[in-house]
């Protein structure tokens, strides 16, 4: 088989692993918070990833620890958002993050030119498709949502300059690893561990006890984030994105929302009605259109998931 040929293929794996990881998440959401769950999966990936650390140069590590801290917030609002709505409708929404680059620049005066037009009709009208059910239902999961798309494509566009001014790639996405770990768990030591001046002990007692019952609970899910979903499927990532075109990466990485559908469907039970598949499709129309025939990128300016 070609090299062009196998990193399709790599890509597409990539794809579809990146789409379970939408039920795998959702189905922990009401045991473990956000914050437990990205804690978690990234100190997992963090400890695999470490020696790629070894003799890290100090702009690849501060490269890496500001884009960590933006893909912590990217991550912290899809998770939340995942807790309040269905898998499949957050990643659908979440994967209109490839609209947010040319929306900026509309922000800025500066006109798109019709294939982004396009892009951003069909995008409006599959996201009114997703959100009909009789009347159009928007709730604070899909804002959450909303938020996680617009800091996704935020963190590309970032990515963009900072994946060029680094020596080493994999060290900058380690650091963004770790950062991420590491201001979850700041997160849950500010907003979430019990405080006050009656039963302090035993209020945090119960609570790490809580947690270890759903980390338990979970070992396998959290594993396979941590373990397939992040730390090696970034590796995968990499190599497949070297032997195929921004172009093929970005349009084959558009069909994950619809990974996340299916595998929602069998893992949770998830459906979608013909409005939501309609709107499915609409999406994944826009995405797609948005990102053919764009300039090359680096490879590591496409956002994981």
């Amino acid at each position: 088989m070609p090299q062009h040929a196998r990193g399709i293929l790599a890509l597409l794996v990539v794809t579809i692993v990146w789409g379970t990881t939408f039920p795998a998440m959702k189905d922990m959401t009401d045991n473990l918070s956000a914050n437990w769950i990205v804690v978690s999966r990234f100190a997992i990936a963090g400890l695999l990833l470490s020696p790629f650390l070894w003799r890290a140069k100090w702009r690849d590590l501060h490269y890496g620890f500001l884009a960590g801290v933006l893909l912590f917030f990217c991550y912290l609002t899809q998770v939340e958002g995942l807790s309040l709505t269905s898998s499949n409708r957050n990643a659908f929404i979440c994967g209109l993050n490839v609209l947010v680059v040319p929306l900026l620049g509309i922000a800025m005066g500066k006109w798109p030119d019709k294939r982004i037009v396009l892009a951003l009709l069909l995008a409006v009208g599959g996201l009114a498709a997703l959100c009909w059910d009789g009347s159009f239902s928007w709730g604070r999961g899909d804002s959450l949502a909303l938020a996680a798309a617009f800091l996704f494509g935020l963190y590309i566009k970032v990515m963009e300059q900072f994946s060029r001014k680094v020596d080493r790639l994999m060290t900058l996405t380690v650091a963004q690893i770790w950062t991420v770990a590491v201001f979850a768990g700041l997160w849950i030591l500010l907003r979430e561990v019990p405080r006050g001046v009656i039963d302090v002990q035993h209020d945090v007692s119960d609570y790490y006890n809580y947690i270890w019952q759903g980390l338990m609970t979970y070992k396998w899910n959290l594993a396979y984030l941590g373990v397939i979903a992040t730390a090696a499927i970034i590796s995968l990532q990499t190599w497949g994105q070297s032997h195929a075109s921004a172009n093929e990466a970005a349009v084959i990485y558009a069909f994950e929302p619809a990974s996340a559908a299916i595998f929602g469907y069998f893992w949770l039970g998830e459906t979608m009605g013909v409005m939501q598949l309609l709107g499915a499709a609409l999406l994944i129309s826009g995405m797609i259109v948005s990102q053919w025939n764009t300039p090359e990128r680096p490879a590591s300016a496409l956002v994981p998931e």
